[in-house]
């Protein structure tokens, strides 16, 4: 009787400010989807780049045998694009460490740690709220004595 070989998956997850992405990386031919759709259609066009800098950095070689899908929710445009990068590069760092060698995910995280720290650590920093007497978080009403 065959045992049935177990799914090789890893979960990872980026985020900034409110949006957060999930990521499902598996054995696949190289195909990145977010939200269900190819990668390259991502919005808004001018921080697609963005998207890309993780692959750019490492080669087409090191996502080659793997499959990402990503779900992303909350926060706008650019935050979202942020979380995805960010679980992306934390995905194959996550799936070198667990099915290839660490010498491999050694390497990859010096690379990506090296161009932007942004990319495996997330960003503390959220909006803070708004105080009375005054339209946001520091600002004040304008005084007036007459």
């Amino acid at each position: 009787m065959d045992t049935p070989q177990k799914k090789r998956v890893v979960q990872t997850f980026g985020k900034k400010k409110t949006a957060i992405a999930v990521a499902y990386v598996t054995d696949g031919k190289g195909m990145i989807r977010v939200n269900g759709q190819n990668w390259t259609l991502v919005t808004p066009e001018i921080l697609r780049y963005k998207l890309f800098e993780p692959v750019l950095l490492l080669g087409n070689d090191k996502f080659k045998d793997i499959d990402i899908r990503i779900r992303v929710k909350g926060g706008g445009h650019v935050s979202q694009i942020y979380a995805i990068r960010q679980c992306i590069a934390k995905g194959v760092v996550a799936w070198y460490q667990k099915y290839v060698d660490e010498s491999a995910k050694k390497e990859i995280k010096e690379t990506l740690l090296n161009y932007d720290r942004g990319l495996l650590v997330a960003d503390p920093r959220r909006a803070e709220p708004k105080k009375f007497g005054g339209r946001g978080a520091r600002a004040k009403y304008q005084k007036s004595y007459r």
